[in-house]
C-alpha cells in the first residue's frame, strides 16, 4: 500500500505543478487571446466533455488491460474496477459542487460585463443559463460561437472540476498500474493529456486554479484506493520476476 501510495504521489505532484503555479502567480482568466491556441484546447477537453468521455474511458481500459494482459476474469475485474474509479470520482464531484456552489469564471465575467448576477444565474434551470449566455453573447465579437456554445452546455458550478479530475485519475492510474510494468512511453502521454486538459479547463474560462489542484488531489485518493485493490485481488502489479529476467537478457544482447 505505501509503494503504490508513494508512487502515484509523486504522479499527483507533477500534476499539481501547473495549478499551483498558476495560482501562486495571481494569473485572471480574461475572453480572447490565440484563438487557434484556445480551439486546440477545446478539443482536448472535448475528450472529457460528454459523450466523448465515454469513448476516451473505453479506449483507455482496453489500452490498459492489453498492457497488463491479465486473463479473462481478473480483466473484467480491472474493467470494472477502473470503470468505478471514474464513476465515484465524477459523483463526488457533483455532491462538492451541490454544497460549495462556487461560479465559473466566465459567469462572473458576463457579471461584470453584462450585469448578469450569478446568483439570478444560477438560480435558473441549465436550460435557461444556457439561453442567457447565448442570448448576451450573441452580439459581442471577443467570445468565439464555439465557445460560447461550450458555455452553453456547461453551466454547472465550478469547484472542483470534473473534467480535471477525469483526466487526472486516467493519468495515475497509469502510473499507478502501468509505470511498474514499464509502460513508461503511455504513463508519459496520459500525463501530459491530462496536464492539457487542466489547462484547457482554466484558458476557456471554466474552471479556476483551485478546482483543478482540488480535483487531482481527489484523483491521488481514488487511484490508491483503486491500484492497492487491483494488487490484493489480482496479484502484484510489478512485472514477475521470470519475465524481468527475460526483458533484461533481451536489453544486454541489443
Amino acid at each position: 500500500m505505501l509503494d503504490i501510495a508513494k508512487r502515484t504521489a509523486g504522479g499527483a505532484i507533477v500534476l499539481l505543478l501547473m495549478p499551483l503555479a498558476v495560482w501562486v502567480s495571481g494569473w485572471q482568466w480574461q475572453p480572447g487571446g490565440n484563438e487557434g491556441l484556445l480551439k486546440g484546447l477545446y478539443w482536448v477537453t472535448e475528450t472529457v466533455t460528454a459523450p466523448w468521455g465515454i469513448v476516451t474511458s473505453l479506449v483507455l481500459s482496453a489500452w490498459f488491460l492489453w498492457c497488463l494482459r491479465f486473463r479473462l476474469k481478473p480483466a473484467v475485474g480491472l474493467f470494472i474496477l477502473l470503470s468505478a474509479a471514474i464513476v465515484i470520482g465524477q459523483g463526488i464531484k457533483s455532491a462538492i459542487k451541490d454544497q460549495v456552489q462556487e461560479p465559473r469564471p466566465f459567469v462572473m465575467w458576463l457579471e461584470s460585463t453584462y450585469h448578469v448576477d450569478e446568483r439570478h444565474f444560477y438560480s435558473l434551470h441549465r436550460k435557461e443559463r444556457g439561453a442567457l449566455v447565448k442570448e448576451q453573447l450573441q452580439d459581442q465579437t471577443v467570445v468565439p460561437a464555439w465557445l460560447s456554445k461550450h458555455w452553453q452546455f456547461e453551466t454547472g458550478f465550478a469547484f472542483p472540476s470534473g473534467h480535471s479530475l477525469f483526466a487526472a485519475t486516467w493519468a495515475l492510474l497509469g502510473v499507478g498500474l502501468l509505470w511498474p510494468r514499464r509502460h513508461y512511453k503511455t504513463v508519459s502521454v496520459l500525463m501530459v493529456w491530462a496536464t492539457g486538459v487542466m489547462a484547457s479547463r482554466l484558458l476557456l474560462g471554466m474552471h479556476w486554479p483551485r478546482d483543478l489542484a482540488f480535483a487531482v488531489v481527489i484523483g491521488w485518493l481514488l487511484v490508491t484506493l483503486a491500484c492497492w485493490l487491483a494488487q490484493r485481488w489480482f496479484g502484484p502489479l510489478t512485472i514477475p520476476p521470470q519475465e524481468q529476467q527475460e526483458i533484461s537478457e533481451r536489453e544486454r544482447e541489443k
